[in-house]
């Protein structure tokens, strides 16, 4: 994994510092909620100062959307040629539908996350963006339109804000995005 963050290069002992802060923010999201999680609550759990947590992290909504983005990144991107975009598109959407799937808390903290104003989460977001772009577009094939890689994106985007807001779950989403995707793409 690239032990690049937010701010700057990371040495081997500072990528471990910053992947206990990400799986010590896991935990206690799981338990605390997005409402109860705090930097100095994190860093605690990670056993490392509030002032190193804050050497990494902004805010809570930068911690937060910084896990996100390491899930993003490290979930594979397999595309079978055999398969018609729709079917790849899908595969897109649903992989990434369901990447917090089984952490409703986390999933939620994502979609308030992702949604600051903090410039570290600004950063991510279009980072974020950036790679559900490419994998959309790779989905289509060579020469993808433009206008449906937009569309799809915004599919995405509202679907993600639609699934935070807790109107169904992830699974559900993932079956909503398919239907949405292959009426789009018709």
């Amino acid at each position: 994994m690239n032990l690049e963050s937010t701010r700057r290069r990371l040495t081997e002992r500072q990528a471990d510092t910053v992947q206990r802060l990400t799986q010590a923010a896991v935990e206690v999201l799981g338990e605390e909620g997005f409402a109860g999680l705090t930097v100095r609550i994190v860093a605690a759990r990670a056993g490392v100062a509030p002032a190193t947590a804050y050497t990494y992290f902004s805010s809570k909504e930068h911690l937060v959307a910084e896990v996100f983005w390491r899930r993003l990144a490290a979930a594979p991107v397999e595309l079978s040629d055999e398969a018609d975009r729709a079917d790849r598109v899908v595969a897109v959407l649903r992989g990434v539908a369901l990447l917090m799937a089984d952490e409703p808390e986390l999933a939620a903290a994502v979609t308030s996350a992702l949604l600051g104003r903090d410039p570290d989460v600004e950063h991510l977001r279009a980072r974020i963006g950036l790679d559900i772009r490419e994998r959309l577009s790779a989905a289509l094939g060579d020469g993808s339109d433009p206008d449906e890689v937009e569309a799809l994106e915004l599919l995405y985007a509202g679907a993600l804000v639609r699934a935070g807001m807790g109107y169904g779950t992830y699974e559900k989403l993932a079956d909503r995005l398919e239907i949405s995707a292959r009426l789009l793409l018709e």
